[in-house]
């Protein structure tokens, strides 16, 4: 059966359907300008994502793992934690600071290769397997309800980011800022030898 034909309640339907969500705030962040909506975009997104996140790794990922590529998987749960990551940082006080929009950005980048890996090996590798897809997705609808109620379990990648105070700059950030230091420290390193070079010749002159 193609996929466009599956019942809206299987679980691979319920998963396109986010991948479809998710790859349309992308796109409209993407084509605005203006800040108060690419945030709304921002909180939407992430919302999205946590609870797709949740459900993949708490039901559907458990379920079809024996049926498709170990390696596959494996990557699967590092691509989610490298979305994880960079989620916990735009949560986090100041939330990416001058490079928000850009970590957004490349957040949006990491997922859509990920839906792409997933719509185009996982899944249809998963299809293939004698599960029964309709109550499994029952199963993925009735948590999301829960997570969308009750709010959704922090996750060892926020306790990770909390851990450094909600120090989120990028490498190239945290560079750029700890650039006029050094070379503060540069220049007074110069003015302490220029310092000791004329104490030296005055010394010598003697």
């Amino acid at each position: 059966m193609l996929d466009f034909m599956l019942p809206e309640t299987h679980a691979i339907s319920i998963l396109k359907k986010d991948h479809d969500t998710v790859k349309e705030l992308f796109d409209r962040f993407e084509k605005t300008d203006a800040p108060t909506e690419k945030e709304n975009i921002i909180a939407r997104a992430i919302m999205e994502l946590k609870i797709h996140a949740t459900i993949e790794e708490e039901i559907f990922y458990p379920t079809v793992r024996k049926e498709v590529d170990t390696d596959l998987m494996n990557e699967a749960d590092e691509e989610h934690h490298v979305a994880r990551v960079l989620i916990a940082e735009l949560d986090a006080k100041g939330g990416g600071g001058s490079h928000r929009n850009a970590k957004f950005t490349v957040l949006a980048e990491s997922v859509r290769h990920h839906i792409k890996e997933e719509e185009n090996e996982m899944l249809p590798k998963a299809k293939d397997a004698d599960i029964d897809f309709e109550e499994l997705g029952q199963r993925m609808l009735d948590r999301k309800k829960e997570l969308k109620e009750n709010g959704i379990p922090k996750d060892l990648e926020h306790a990770m980011v909390a851990r450094v105070n909600g120090r989120d700059d990028s490498p190239a950030a945290a560079s750029r800022k700890a650039a006029p230091k050094a070379k503060k420290t540069a220049k007074g390193t110069d003015s302490a030898h220029e310092r000791t070079s004329r104490g030296e010749s005055t010394h010598a002159n003697r």
